[in-house]
């Protein structure tokens, strides 16, 4: 073989497979852990946009890259026996979608690097140091940008709704980012002029008793907090919410199904956006050196379909605001 043949011959080679790259012993293939709380497909199509990061840095499942699922279905309680399923295999990287996810990754290991798509607390969870400096084997992405977003989340549902007098705070106390968002709430409601009703589900089976709790107490708004457990089970709560006539804030899935509103960043771009951090781990980056990422910008979604069933009238100020209103 003449030299320039064998130089395009190598330059194809490389193309085909970019990734046998420095961080991967030659001829290895990475293995992604993912320690996830609903499978592939959901509603909101997080994973599918992680996937596809993925494919757009090179990354072909079954070519150059494993992926090892494990899925809680909603159920924390399972999250350390999976996460230890995973330090098991011996994959290569972890990546998991909220803190309880991380927190039971971080316990299962202290070596394996550990991707966060969407952290709510990563310094006041111990997950980080800092977010500039990360110090351990945790980074990733921060899905909220400190406490005050739900202050924001309440005055834009009191917007919404000006009459409102009591909203209802849907949480789980299994999510360990729920109760101080449940206490930011208290401290937000005076200045707003509400009540704010918390009411817990720790599974599916709260949900009905939850909001049978909120019709007695008359809460004429709800703000459903961030959860695997809920988006897992997002169109019972969608139902319940019709039925009962809130007006409702939760996550973009249950907006598209049929609640009143979404604020907060967006989930797709934040998971696509964890694939980069994969990609820098298996290339040798320390998480340890990789900072925390900030959403990048908010995004409000209003289903005026929603608030004319409601007999709402949105303010066109608050409609100029949306990124988006689903007719």
């Amino acid at each position: 073989m003449d030299r320039r043949r064998f130089l395009l011959t190598s330059m194809a080679g490389g193309i085909a497979a970019p990734l046998a790259a420095a961080g991967q012993p030659a001829g290895r293939v990475p293995r992604i852990g993912i320690l996830a709380n609903v499978r592939q497909g959901d509603a909101e199509g997080l994973w599918e946009a992680f996937i596809q990061g993925l494919r757009d840095l090179g990354y072909v499942e079954s070519q150059n890259m494993t992926l090892e699922w494990r899925v809680s279905e909603g159920r924390y309680e399972r999250l350390p026996d999976l996460a230890a399923e995973l330090v098991g295999r011996k994959v290569d990287v972890i990546v998991v979608p909220a803190d309880q996810n991380a927190v039971a990754a971080k316990q299962a290991t202290s070596t394996i690097p550990i991707v966060i798509a969407g952290a709510a607390e990563p310094v006041e969870g111990g997950l980080v140091a800092s977010l500039a400096r990360p110090g351990g084997n945790v980074t990733g992405l921060s899905a909220i940008v400190g406490l005050e977003i739900i202050g924001k989340q309440l005055e834009l549902l009191k917007a919404a709704v000006p009459q409102v007098s009591r909203i209802a705070i849907l949480w789980n106390p299994g999510n360990p980012a729920h109760a101080a968002r449940v206490r930011a709430a208290g401290t937000t409601a005076p200045s707003l002029k509400v009540h704010v009703q918390a009411q817990e589900a720790h599974g599916p089976v709260d949900l009905d008793s939850a909001f049978a709790a909120m019709a007695r107490e008359r809460a004429g708004a709800v703000l459903i907090l961030s959860d695997g457990m809920f988006r897992l089970h997002h169109t019972r709560i969608v139902d319940l919410v019709t039925k009962n006539r809130l007006a409702a804030m939760g996550s973009r899935d249950m907006v598209n199904a049929g609640i009143l509103m979404y604020y907060g960043a967006n989930g797709r771009e934040l998971f696509r956006r964890a694939a980069t951090y994969v990609d820098k781990i298996l290339k040798g980056a320390k998480p340890a050196e990789l900072p925390v990422a900030q959403p990048e910008k908010f995004e409000l979604v209003i289903n005026a379909k929603t608030a004319k069933a409601l007999g709402l009238k949105i303010p066109p100020s608050l409609l100029a605001r949306a990124d988006q209103v689903i007719e």
